[in-house]
């Protein structure tokens, strides 16, 4: 890959948004976490574009060191999300661990930037390459992965903590949860400036009323039988390491945690079907775009082997799949509108992601997937 190239918001690459780390000012920041700073070498950089981030090779050790904005992530912020991968690790869960500096934080801010450094986790990354939303690569994979969020799930269990505080790049169901969900927006827009400045003269409330309306009243009577629990909220197979290169590998190590929140095991769960099996990417100009139904089914089956799901929860499934992009599509139109300055990405969050998310399940195509889990759910009876 070229230097100046990521995976853009489509199947494609584009220019960066934010520069690649360089040895330079890597080794200005490893001195931070007492890790050795003579023999820097950059070896790989990072496709994905929200941020820079790269493996590190340092006198034989390697380490992962990302980069973010400060308007995207503080300190603070990012140290919610490292708590949460603490627990998870303290309590038998296969994610990287993240690294102290000598002074005992998790993150350091420089100038515009904040940092963190993880370890490498074990296992090949065997869809580094591959755009984010991108299908699984085989059946055993989309069980495999399953499992693994199951088994995620049990290990967050007792993370009491409350929900992020970062404004940006988070996925939860703050907004859908509430019965008004418009006056929710509504308070959230006048308090973000980027926001306000991108609705302003939009129909918005008329438009986002009627992407939300066919499923919002099932979703919020599912709500109350399910347990709050912080979660992963971006379960994809780039975001997994695997035991090997085959099509029957299991996940070894779950990486990236930038979008956990509080949400619940359901939400996760439907997150980790819409990310992983509808070809979004291909989704425009017309195109109708078809679920890979083997894929949900290997995902469902996977999850329920290692945390089988209650029959609320399997209710709720369906009720949530298709709402479950809306409150990350609004921080996506915020960071697009105010961080980055791309009108381009902007709409795609507003009209692509969200309205388009929600349209699509009113689509044969959309129907055909909701009747699928419905029927998967039902076989586990």
């Amino acid at each position: 890959m070229s230097a100046a190239t990521a995976h853009s918001m489509r199947a494609d690459l584009a220019p960066t948004d934010w520069p690649h780390l360089d040895p330079q000012e890597v080794r200005a920041v490893v001195q931070l976490w007492g890790l050795p700073e003579a023999d820097v070498q950059v070896s790989w950089h990072s496709p994905r574009p929200l941020s820079a981030a790269a493996i590190v090779e340092l006198e034989g050790r390697k380490v992962f060191v990302k980069r973010h904005h400060r308007s995207v992530r503080t300190a603070p912020e990012l140290q919610e999300e490292h708590r949460f991968i603490q627990h998870l690790q303290a309590h038998g869960a296969a994610v990287g661990g993240v690294l102290s500096t000598v002074g005992g934080n998790t993150a350091v801010e420089r100038g515009d930037w904040t940092y963190e450094i993880h370890r490498v986790g074990a296992g090949v990354d065997l869809y580094r390459d591959s755009v984010s939303w991108s299908p699984f690569a085989s059946v055993d994979h989309a069980v495999a992965a399953g499992r693994a969020l199951g088994q995620l799930h049990l290990s967050s269990q007792g993370f009491d903590a409350p929900p992020r505080s970062a404004p940006l790049l988070v996925s939860n169901d703050q907004i859908v949860r509430s019965p008004e969900p418009l006056r929710v927006l509504d308070r959230l827009i006048a308090t973000r400036p980027a926001l306000r400045d991108y609705f302003r003269g939009r129909k918005w409330q008329d438009e986002v009323a009627r992407a939300i309306a066919p499923f919002h009243d099932r979703f919020l009577d599912a709500l109350p039988y399910l347990k709050p629990l912080w979660t992963h909220s971006d379960w994809h197979a780039s975001n997994l390491l695997w035991s090997d290169s085959s099509a029957t590998a299991s996940v070894r190590t779950v990486l990236d945690f930038g979008l956990s929140d509080r949400t619940t095991a359901v939400y996760d769960l439907a997150t980790a079907i819409e990310r992983n099996t509808i070809p979004w990417l291909d989704i425009h100009d017309g195109a109708a775009g078809v679920a890979d139904l083997a894929l949900v089914s290997g995902l469902i089956r996977g999850y329920q082997d290692a945390r089988p799901l209650a029959l609320r929860e399997r209710a709720a499934l369906v009720a949530m799949l298709p709402l479950v992009h809306v409150g990350y599509a609004i921080t996506e139109i915020d960071y697009f509108h105010g961080t980055t300055r791309s009108a381009e990405n902007a709409d795609l969050a507003y009209y692509g992601f969200l309205l388009g998310h929600c349209a699509w399940f009113e689509t044969p195509q959309g129907r055909a997937l909701l009747d699928h889990v419905q029927r998967e759910l039902q076989e586990l009876a």
